[in-house]
């Protein structure tokens, strides 16, 4: 588990923030009618006019090589969706929208499913509950707080509400590789797990079924599905450790400064 530089921070931060306008950005530009491989290729040149690249186009997993900008899981897709052609985007869905980028060296990602124009009220709850999750994790992610400390309060909130956290996927640790150590699950027992150390940089990310937290592979080797069918949500940020609150790096810009918008969250699902 690698504590970051002040360099490394000041970078990350620079990520973190494009990341996030990026993803603001384009789910803003998500209407019905829309084809997933619209989204992403509006993804691309979002990126291009940033001047970062994606960390996700190219990324290899043995012999696959995923070939998108952008992860776009539709409805009972939970994760790793490809935009594609002819995957058309009608009123009701909804899509995770997950953009990963590099930038100077460093990562920065982060995750927000929306409704595709109205969604009912029981996927809108699943919404809800998912990022309120996220947030309920991310105020546990304190120095001398443990991994399982995020695991227990992600879980309890979201199983409170009925719905079923997905194992097969955790948060992890993130800098100059997306993926660095330590695994954070969704789900486990608070006081259990490494400590997390003031500097730390982590990814923290819900994903959560309407039922059932079994999922499925797709064909195409990378997609992962709900095995009921029924639709999933995915929220994620990327944020540094520290001791009292931690500092969210993916804030779009306009957005106001890390621990004004962790408070603002936090008034507004207590709303």
């Amino acid at each position: 588990m690698i504590c970051k530089s002040f360099k490394e921070k000041e970078r990350m931060r620079r990520a973190g923030r494009s990341a996030a306008t990026i993803l603001d950005r384009l789910c803003s530009l998500v209407r019905p009618g829309m084809s997933t491989l619209e989204v992403d290729e509006a993804g691309g040149q979002l990126m291009k006019d940033m001047g970062v690249k994606s960390a996700c186009k190219g990324y290899r997993s043995g012999h696959r090589v995923f070939p998108s900008y952008t992860c776009l899981s539709v409805n009972d897709e939970v994760v790793h969706g490809i935009g594609v052609e002819e995957r058309i985007l009608k009123d009701g869905d909804v899509i995770s929208v997950d953009v990963c980028i590099r930038e100077d060296g460093m990562i920065g990602d982060n995750c927000r499913t929306i409704g595709v124009g109205r969604i009912s009220p029981e996927v809108e709850k699943l919404l809800k509950v998912t990022e309120e999750s996220l947030f309920k994790g991310m105020a546990q992610a304190l120095h001398k707080n443990r991994v399982g400390d995020v695991s227990e309060a992600v879980q309890k909130h979201v199983e409170a509400a009925g719905f079923a956290v997905i194992t097969n996927f955790v948060g992890h640790g993130v800098g100059r590789s997306l993926h660095e150590d330590p695994q954070i699950p969704n789900f486990g027992k608070a006081g259990t797990g490494p400590k997390f150390r003031k500097g730390m940089a982590i990814c923290i990310e819900p994903m959560v079924n309407m039922r059932n937290p079994q999922i499925r592979m797709a064909k195409d080797g990378w997609t992962a599905l709900a095995v009921d069918g029924m639709p999933s949500a995915h929220f994620e940020h990327t944020l540094l450790v520290d001791d009292d609150v931690p500092e969210i790096l993916t804030i779009p810009d306009g957005c106001g400064e890390a621990e004004q918008y962790f408070s603002e969250k936090l008034s507004a699902f207590a709303a």
